[in-house]
């Protein structure tokens, strides 16, 4: 019987850092990440989650003649963004399954 003891306190660690990735990641979906382009005329605000909260456009950076400047411009910030958000979301995460191979 003494296999038990073992199991039992392996399932313990195993609840445990279940609770602590919990943790993580509900920290790493209220973050907010930026993205700018453009030498910060446009910035791009996303959670953790990956939703786009918020969008500010230096008003120089607004040319009606040149619309498709400024939707790359709100392209590149929100790419940077969301690969900030990969980033964080990998090396936070990473130290739970590390040596695992497991997605999250």
């Amino acid at each position: 019987m003494r296999g038990m003891g073992n199991m039992q306190g392996m399932m313990k660690k195993m609840q445990k850092m279940q609770k602590e990735m919990m943790e993580a990641q509900e920290a790493l979906n209220v973050e907010q990440f930026e993205g700018t382009a453009g030498g910060g005329m446009v910035k791009v605000a996303v959670t953790g989650q990956r939703e786009v909260v918020e969008v500010n456009l230096d008003a120089s950076v607004v040319d009606p003649d040149d619309i498709e400047m400024l939707q790359d411009l709100i392209v590149v910030a929100t790419n940077e963004a969301l690969k900030k958000v990969e980033e964080k979301t990998n090396a936070t995460m990473g130290k739970f399954t590390q040596g695992m191979n497991l997605p999250f």
